[in-house]
Protein backbone atom coordinates (compact mmCIF):
# COMPACT_ATOMS: atom_id res chain seq x y z
CA UNK A 1 0.00 0.00 0.00
CA UNK A 2 1.03 3.55 -0.92
CA UNK A 3 2.39 5.36 1.86
CA UNK A 4 0.91 8.95 2.19
CA UNK A 5 3.47 11.10 2.93
CA UNK A 6 0.73 14.22 3.39
CA UNK A 7 -0.70 12.39 6.07
CA UNK A 8 2.76 11.59 7.82
CA UNK A 9 3.87 14.97 7.86
CA UNK A 10 0.76 16.25 9.01
CA UNK A 11 0.73 14.41 11.97
CA UNK A 12 4.50 15.45 12.80
CA UNK A 13 3.38 18.88 12.64
CA UNK A 14 0.43 17.71 14.99
CA UNK A 15 2.66 16.18 17.40
CA UNK A 16 5.80 18.72 17.47
CA UNK A 17 2.81 21.21 18.28
CA UNK A 18 1.46 19.29 20.70
CA UNK A 19 4.63 18.72 22.45
CA UNK A 20 5.94 22.57 22.23
CA UNK A 21 3.09 23.20 24.48
CA UNK A 22 4.04 20.33 26.38
CA UNK A 23 7.70 22.08 26.90
CA UNK A 24 6.03 26.03 26.79
CA UNK A 25 4.17 24.84 30.30
CA UNK A 26 7.21 23.00 31.37
CA UNK A 27 9.02 26.65 31.96
CA UNK A 28 6.58 27.15 35.38
CA UNK A 29 8.67 23.36 36.74
CA UNK A 30 11.12 22.70 38.24
CA UNK A 31 13.90 21.13 35.65
CA UNK A 32 16.48 18.31 36.17
CA UNK A 33 19.46 18.49 34.03
CA UNK A 34 22.26 15.86 33.55
CA UNK A 35 25.18 15.84 31.89
CA UNK A 36 26.09 13.21 28.76
CA UNK A 37 29.18 12.92 27.31
CA UNK A 38 30.81 16.15 28.80
CA UNK A 39 30.07 19.30 30.77
CA UNK A 40 28.42 20.84 27.44
CA UNK A 41 26.47 17.99 26.51
CA UNK A 42 22.85 18.66 28.80
CA UNK A 43 19.59 16.40 29.16
CA UNK A 44 16.77 17.42 30.75
CA UNK A 45 13.90 15.48 31.84
CA UNK A 46 12.01 17.49 29.48
CA UNK A 47 14.20 15.94 26.11
CA UNK A 48 13.26 12.52 27.60
CA UNK A 49 9.42 13.61 28.40
CA UNK A 50 9.32 14.72 24.48
CA UNK A 51 11.15 11.84 23.36
CA UNK A 52 8.98 9.83 25.58
CA UNK A 53 5.46 11.44 24.06
CA UNK A 54 6.64 11.39 20.43
CA UNK A 55 7.62 7.38 20.14
CA UNK A 56 4.39 6.82 21.82
CA UNK A 57 2.47 8.83 19.18
CA UNK A 58 4.41 7.28 16.57
CA UNK A 59 4.51 3.57 17.68
CA UNK A 60 0.66 3.42 18.49
CA UNK A 61 -0.17 5.14 14.68
CA UNK A 62 2.54 3.58 12.67
CA UNK A 63 3.93 0.29 15.01
CA UNK A 64 5.49 -0.98 11.69
CA UNK A 65 8.33 2.38 11.63
CA UNK A 66 11.37 2.38 13.33
CA UNK A 67 12.61 5.31 15.66
CA UNK A 68 16.21 6.80 16.19
CA UNK A 69 15.82 9.22 18.84
CA UNK A 70 18.21 11.41 20.58
CA UNK A 71 17.86 10.24 24.18
CA UNK A 72 17.73 6.56 23.11
CA UNK A 73 13.89 6.08 24.40
CA UNK A 74 13.21 4.34 21.38
CA UNK A 75 14.76 1.45 19.94
CA UNK A 76 18.19 0.81 18.07
CA UNK A 77 18.39 1.69 14.74
CA UNK A 78 21.06 -0.20 12.40
CA UNK A 79 19.32 0.35 9.04
CA UNK A 80 17.06 2.39 7.21
CA UNK A 81 15.11 -0.16 5.41
CA UNK A 82 11.37 0.73 5.58
CA UNK A 83 10.53 3.72 7.35
CA UNK A 84 12.53 5.29 9.83
CA UNK A 85 11.50 8.36 11.91
CA UNK A 86 14.48 10.43 13.11
CA UNK A 87 13.59 12.32 16.01
CA UNK A 88 15.25 15.29 18.11
CA UNK A 89 12.69 15.89 21.10
CA UNK A 90 14.82 19.39 21.69
CA UNK A 91 17.69 20.29 19.60
CA UNK A 92 19.34 23.06 21.67
CA UNK A 93 19.01 21.97 24.92
CA UNK A 94 21.86 24.36 26.24
CA UNK A 95 19.85 27.40 24.74
CA UNK A 96 16.93 25.42 26.33
CA UNK A 97 18.41 25.28 30.16
CA UNK A 98 19.95 28.53 29.72
CA UNK A 99 17.71 31.44 27.66
CA UNK A 100 14.75 29.48 27.59
CA UNK A 101 14.56 30.37 23.56
CA UNK A 102 16.56 29.39 20.41
CA UNK A 103 15.43 25.63 20.59
CA UNK A 104 13.56 23.15 18.45
CA UNK A 105 11.69 19.59 17.73
CA UNK A 106 13.09 17.97 15.02
CA UNK A 107 11.77 15.38 13.06
CA UNK A 108 13.03 14.03 10.13
CA UNK A 109 11.41 10.72 8.22
CA UNK A 110 13.31 8.60 6.24
CA UNK A 111 11.81 5.44 3.70
CA UNK A 112 14.70 3.10 2.22
CA UNK A 113 16.92 5.59 2.75
CA UNK A 114 15.37 8.54 1.38
CA UNK A 115 14.01 11.48 3.10
CA UNK A 116 10.67 11.69 2.72
CA UNK A 117 9.31 14.57 5.51
CA UNK A 118 11.03 16.91 7.25
CA UNK A 119 9.61 19.05 10.37
CA UNK A 120 11.47 21.80 12.58
CA UNK A 121 9.09 23.53 15.17
CA UNK A 122 11.47 26.80 16.67
CA UNK A 123 9.23 26.21 19.71
CA UNK A 124 9.41 30.12 21.40
CA UNK A 125 8.11 31.87 17.81
CA UNK A 126 5.87 29.26 16.87
CA UNK A 127 7.51 28.70 13.67
CA UNK A 128 6.82 25.04 12.03
CA UNK A 129 9.09 24.63 9.17
CA UNK A 130 8.21 21.35 7.23
CA UNK A 131 8.34 19.42 3.96
CA UNK A 132 7.35 16.45 1.78
CA UNK A 133 10.17 15.58 -0.97
CA UNK A 134 8.96 17.04 -4.07
CA UNK A 135 6.40 18.98 -2.84
CA UNK A 136 7.98 21.81 -1.43
CA UNK A 137 9.14 24.00 2.26
CA UNK A 138 6.38 25.63 4.13
CA UNK A 139 7.37 27.85 6.89
CA UNK A 140 3.33 27.53 8.86
CA UNK A 141 1.37 27.34 6.04
CA UNK A 142 3.29 29.88 3.36
CA UNK A 143 5.57 27.80 0.67
CA UNK A 144 9.15 28.28 1.10
CA UNK A 145 10.68 30.58 -1.90
CA UNK A 146 13.79 28.66 -4.02
CA UNK A 147 16.84 29.37 -2.82
CA UNK A 148 18.75 32.86 -4.92
CA UNK A 149 22.60 32.61 -5.52
CA UNK A 150 24.76 34.73 -3.49
CA UNK A 151 28.14 35.94 -4.07
CA UNK A 152 30.05 35.23 -0.90
CA UNK A 153 31.06 38.60 0.32
CA UNK A 154 27.40 39.14 0.67
CA UNK A 155 26.54 35.76 2.19
CA UNK A 156 25.72 35.30 5.79
CA UNK A 157 27.15 31.77 6.90
CA UNK A 158 26.27 29.99 10.55
CA UNK A 159 29.65 28.72 11.85
CA UNK A 160 30.43 28.17 15.93
CA UNK A 161 33.17 30.28 16.42
CA UNK A 162 34.72 26.86 18.04
CA UNK A 163 35.63 25.99 14.45
CA UNK A 164 37.81 28.79 13.63
CA UNK A 165 40.30 28.42 16.90
CA UNK A 166 42.05 25.42 18.00
CA UNK A 167 40.46 22.33 18.35
CA UNK A 168 40.29 18.68 17.79
CA UNK A 169 38.12 18.27 14.65
CA UNK A 170 39.44 20.54 11.79
CA UNK A 171 42.31 22.85 10.82
CA UNK A 172 40.80 26.07 11.63
CA UNK A 173 43.08 27.56 8.71
CA UNK A 174 40.70 26.04 6.25
CA UNK A 175 37.84 28.16 7.42
CA UNK A 176 39.01 31.10 8.87
CA UNK A 177 39.44 32.55 4.86
CA UNK A 178 35.88 31.55 4.25
CA UNK A 179 34.81 33.39 7.49
CA UNK A 180 37.10 36.64 6.28
CA UNK A 181 35.27 37.02 2.58
CA UNK A 182 31.64 36.47 3.67
CA UNK A 183 30.03 39.16 4.71
CA UNK A 184 28.96 37.61 8.42
CA UNK A 185 28.65 35.16 10.94
CA UNK A 186 25.86 34.01 13.21
CA UNK A 187 25.61 31.41 15.74
CA UNK A 188 22.32 30.15 17.09
CA UNK A 189 23.24 27.10 19.03
CA UNK A 190 20.76 24.67 17.63
CA UNK A 191 21.64 22.72 14.32
CA UNK A 192 17.77 22.44 13.48
CA UNK A 193 17.48 25.99 13.62
CA UNK A 194 20.15 26.79 11.72
CA UNK A 195 19.48 24.44 9.01
CA UNK A 196 15.68 25.55 8.71
CA UNK A 197 17.13 28.97 8.78
CA UNK A 198 18.73 28.07 5.93
CA UNK A 199 16.27 26.42 4.00
CA UNK A 200 14.11 30.15 4.88
CA UNK A 201 17.35 32.12 3.06
CA UNK A 202 17.98 33.68 6.64
CA UNK A 203 21.20 32.10 5.84
CA UNK A 204 23.00 31.38 2.87
CA UNK A 205 24.97 28.59 4.47
CA UNK A 206 25.92 26.33 7.80
CA UNK A 207 28.94 24.82 8.72
CA UNK A 208 29.78 22.70 11.67
CA UNK A 209 32.31 19.24 12.58
CA UNK A 210 29.88 16.61 14.29
CA UNK A 211 26.39 16.13 14.06
CA UNK A 212 23.90 13.00 14.56
CA UNK A 213 21.12 11.93 12.54
CA UNK A 214 18.52 13.26 14.87
CA UNK A 215 20.40 16.89 14.06
CA UNK A 216 20.04 17.13 10.88
CA UNK A 217 17.52 14.60 9.11
CA UNK A 218 14.53 17.10 8.83
CA UNK A 219 17.35 20.24 7.75
CA UNK A 220 18.26 17.84 4.82
CA UNK A 221 14.86 17.34 3.51
CA UNK A 222 13.78 21.09 4.15
CA UNK A 223 16.99 22.32 2.16
CA UNK A 224 16.66 19.97 -0.68
CA UNK A 225 13.05 20.95 -1.02
CA UNK A 226 14.42 24.93 -2.09
CA UNK A 227 17.26 24.13 -4.09
CA UNK A 228 19.98 24.01 -1.58
CA UNK A 229 22.51 21.26 -1.23
CA UNK A 230 23.67 19.56 2.16
CA UNK A 231 26.53 16.99 2.27
CA UNK A 232 30.01 16.75 4.43
CA UNK A 233 32.88 19.32 4.45
CA UNK A 234 34.59 16.93 1.81
CA UNK A 235 31.19 17.36 -0.04
CA UNK A 236 30.51 13.83 0.33
CA UNK A 237 26.79 12.40 1.07
CA UNK A 238 25.81 12.39 4.60
CA UNK A 239 26.09 9.23 6.47
CA UNK A 240 22.25 9.11 7.99
CA UNK A 241 22.93 6.33 11.15
CA UNK A 242 26.55 8.01 11.85
CA UNK A 243 28.10 11.27 12.94
CA UNK A 244 29.37 13.88 10.35
CA UNK A 245 30.41 17.11 9.87
CA UNK A 246 27.86 19.23 7.65
CA UNK A 247 27.85 21.62 5.15
CA UNK A 248 24.66 23.36 4.03
CA UNK A 249 23.98 26.11 1.89
CA UNK A 250 22.67 27.28 -1.20
CA UNK A 251 23.86 25.05 -4.63
CA UNK A 252 26.38 27.80 -5.90
CA UNK A 253 27.70 29.39 -2.54
CA UNK A 254 28.16 25.54 -1.26
CA UNK A 255 30.27 24.75 -4.36
CA UNK A 256 32.31 27.81 -4.66
CA UNK A 257 33.30 26.80 -1.13
CA UNK A 258 33.99 23.83 -1.47
CA UNK A 259 35.95 24.65 -4.73
CA UNK A 260 38.27 26.97 -2.81
CA UNK A 261 38.48 26.31 0.67
CA UNK A 262 37.50 22.92 1.47
CA UNK A 263 39.22 20.97 -1.87
CA UNK A 264 42.14 18.78 0.07
CA UNK A 265 43.61 18.77 -3.20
Amino acid sequence: MAINWDEIRDQAVKWANEAGDVIRESFEKELTVETKSNADDLVTNMDREVEEYLINQIKETHPEHQILGEEGVGEEVTSLEGTVWIIDPIDGTMNFVHQQTNFAISIGVYHEGVGMVGVIYNVIYDEMFHAVKGKGAYLNNVKLPDLEEVPIEKSIIAINATWITRNKRIDPARLIPVVDRCRGTRSYGSAAIELAFVAAGRLDAYITMRLSPWDFAAGKVLIEEVGGRVTNLDGDPLDMLGRNSIFAGKADLHQLILDEYLSND
